[in-house]
């Protein structure tokens, strides 16, 4: 299990690196998380709903993702709330206080360690990965995903930590200071991540860290930017605002405040021929040759915000000026006349007015679409991937105009008005290269990269085990996996 001093430290891509160590040993691993919370989830082949994280995890892996690796997913709807989501089924939404109580927590748990022996029968070693702090003192006796969970599987855990952020001597003494004796029992070490520059000069510091916390330092893993791997959610959203270039197709993404998937972006990040920067700015979003409204889980208040701070405007005025828009689930839904929430399933609200740019409407239901789906773009013969994940149906008003057709059922997806301006419900849409290129024809005859997003991604897990190899002391870890 891999547990951490604090958020983003880097729980999840090493988790992810271990799962292709364990595979590439000749072990049939998966992952295990027991509470997730994120906006950044995923569709399993059943049609069920997870965090993206245990899917990019089980995807290391070599094996099709499932609600048992992630039994309980948190979705933020507001600052004070959020849905529940529950072997892949959306429970209802619950303030903190009412997650947090504690007859709640102890049914939850039952049912996360159900999920995890089940997982076990069938994989092994599980992968386990924890959430936040393992020492917030406040919430341990609720807690579902750590040190509980490291003890209740016996697992053999590995303290991450951060030193790019700085205190890393502070955060691990304190963090094992608080852990009960059963639970340092369990730390077999810790692993230093992000660290910048020469770890021979942290020698010494290795060293110290090991006598201050009891346990050996297995390694010191560099903080890289040639490594691709999906993240789990928008923390470090920070690091992706960028600004206009000149020379470049420009692609704003609107920043909303509950912006989810945005790793719908991460191939088309990647593209020589763009920019892609994030803003909630009207001049930066204005400015842009592209601008996609992304998917969100509170539709009706993120729109409420954008029309506050004119960037509805702005987007009509790009329109105008036959600049492309598009938009990815919620933003669809905003592209059209009107989104209506009767029985209050995002917000307080019960209807808003759309940005109007196309002729659709949004009723918003209790049921959640969660389905993963082949289809063709445009009536193209070239068979495409994405996923659902939305709470609602969009009609459209006068005739209809799909974008995608789907390979079974003969069902459509989403509107498409002409080159310059469409919408689908679709996830991953722009993983598919003949999207990218479609999208990005009016503003050049440059061919995109030709490699695929799927053997990209392989690529990436494949020189993230190779790096984990080199900088950490796998065989300390498989030693206190035999123990």
């Amino acid at each position: 299990m891999f547990v951490g001093t604090g958020s983003d430290v880097g729980k999840s891509v090493i988790t992810a690196g271990f799962c292709r160590i364990f595979r590439q040993d000749g072990y049939n691993p998966a992952p295990f998380k027991a509470q997730n919370m994120s906006l950044n989830s995923y569709a399993t082949p059943e049609g069920l709903e997870i965090g993206r994280a245990q899917a990019v995890q089980a995807e290391a892996c070599g094996i099709p993702c499932h609600t048992d690796m992630n039994p309980v997913l948190l979705k933020p709807t507001t600052d004070q709330s959020a849905q529940v989501v529950l072997h892949g089924k959306p429970v209802g939404n619950s303030s903190a206080a009412e997650y947090f109580h504690a007859q709640h927590r102890e049914a939850l748990f039952t049912e996360v360690r159900r999920a995890y022996h089940r997982l076990a029968s069938r994989y092994t070693p599980i992968v386990m990965e924890g959430a936040g702090s393992i020492s917030e003192l406040n919430l341990k006796h609720l807690d579902i995903t750590n040190m509980r969970m490291a003890m209740a599987a016996d697992a053999a855990a590995y303290l991450i930590a951060d030193i790019d952020r700085g205190g890393v001597f502070g955060s691990c003494y304190g963090t094992m200071a608080l852990l009960t004796s059963e639970e340092r029992a369990c730390i077999k070490g810790i692993i230093i991540n992000k660290f910048r520059g020469d770890a021979r000069l942290f020698e010494d510091g290795r060293t110290q860290l090991a006598e201050l916390c009891g346990v050996p330092v297995i390694g010191v893993v560099p903080y890289f930017r040639d490594i691709f791997i999906e993240e789990e959610d928008a923390i470090s959203m920070a690091d992706k605002v960028r600004t206009y270039v000149p020379g470049k197709i420009n692609i704003a993404v609107v920043l909303l405040q509950r912006l989810s998937n945005f790793t719908d972006f991460h191939h088309l990040s990647r593209d020589h021929r763009v920019n892609l920067y994030y803003s909630h700015r009207a001049e930066d979003i204005e400015k842009a040759d592209i601008i996609i409204l992304p998917g969100s889980k509170n539709t009706i208040e993120d729109l409420s915000a954008l029309y506050k701070t004119g960037v509805v405007d702005a987007i009509r005025r790009a329109h105008h000026q036959q600049k492309t828009i598009i938009g990815i689930c919620g933003g669809y839904q905003m592209l059209g006349q009107r989104i209506d929430d009767p029985d209050q399933v995002e917000s307080g609200a019960k209807s808003i007015t759309g940005i109007g740019i196309l002729p659709v409407c949004t009723i918003l239901q209790q049921h959640k679409t969660t389905l993963q789906r082949q289809f063709r773009f445009r009536n193209n013969a070239h068979i495409c991937e994405g996923y659902e994940i939305h709470m609602g149906e969009t009609i459209a008003l006068e005739k209809a105009r799909p974008l995608n057709q789907f390979v079974e059922g003969g069902c459509t997806d989403g509107y498409f008005l002409n080159d310059r301006c469409w919408g689908t419900y679709l996830h991953g849409i722009l993983d598919n290269l003949i999207v990218v290129d479609a999208l990005l024809a009016a503003y050049t005859d440059t061919a995109g990269q030709t490699t695929d997003h799927r053997q990209y991604k392989e690529e990436q897990y494949d020189k993230l085990a190779a790096l984990l190899r080199e900088h950490l002391d796998i065989d300390y870890i498989y030693k206190t996996l035999e123990s």
